[in-house]
């Protein structure tokens, strides 16, 4: 397969293992969830692809059915601001479907990652038709305004401890991020591009917090001990001299 060829002109048919990844599938009635199925697009997104850009109209609501994406902007002094990762199970971009509106961010893969696209046309139609899904995107949107708010905190955190746990704690976010679980598959350096803190500061964080018994450092992941603990406890940093 040519790598040259984009996101949307890889996409291709989901598989029943596939379908299985997409929580909202099973609030739907029979035959809302034929015609979400048969709309229903996945692109194997590589490592860098896009997956939509600033000011790209709107043609699909997006998720994650494996791997990791980040969403950032970039400001006018070309600074590159990180809002969240959307690790498997999460759902994005649900405001920019409701109204239409071109895109204000940039979601961008980390890794290899399984990106699935339901058609912004068949996404109303579903808000239209069925009360499941609405309960879904509303639920989704109530979650997302207390991550975005949560976002605003942890950029201006000048403890990195704080930073990593906080981050870590949104990512576990299991009404957001559901296919999560207890444990996420990142690496350092993707905590680290997430973060905006180099991956030996990372390093030192995770060290710290595994320390305090909050989270555990598995081969290839992270297993959270202490959800409460990520998103409300104080961690003491004292700077280098």
């Amino acid at each position: 397969m040519s790598t040259d060829l984009s996101l949307h002109q890889r996409r291709r048919t989901p598989t029943v293992e596939e379908l299985g990844g997409i929580p909202w599938l099973h609030q739907l009635l029979p035959v809302e969830r034929e015609r979400a199925v048969a709309e229903l697009q996945v692109g194997d997104a590589l490592p860098g692809d896009y997956v939509c850009r600033i000011g790209r109209p709107v043609t699909y609501w997006f998720g994650v059915v494996e791997g990791l994406l980040k969403m950032s902007s970039d400001s006018a002094q070309g600074v590159t601001m990180t809002f969240t990762g959307v690790p498997p199970g999460g759902w994005f971009g649900e405001g920019t479907a409701l109204k239409r509106e071109p895109y204000r961010y940039n979601i961008q893969a980390l890794r290899k990652s399984v990106v699935a696209g339901l058609p912004v046309d068949t996404f109303h139609w579903l808000l239209d038709h069925s009360i499941g899904f609405n309960r879904f995107v509303m639920n989704q949107l109530n979650e997302r305004l207390g991550q975005f708010i949560a976002a605003r905190e942890i950029d201006r955190m000048n403890n990195p401890d704080l930073r990593v746990a906080r981050s870590l704690a949104a990512l576990f976010n299991p009404v957001l991020y559901p296919g999560v679980g207890e444990v996420l598959r990142i690496t350092q350096q993707e905590m680290a591009y997430l973060v905006g803190l180099s991956r030996q500061r990372v390093n030192e964080a995770l060290t710290a917090l595994e320390a305090q018994g909050t989270i555990r450092v598995e081969y290839g992941g992270l297993r959270v001990l202490d959800l409460a603990a990520l998103r409300s406890s104080v961690f003491t940093y004292k700077r280098d001299l």
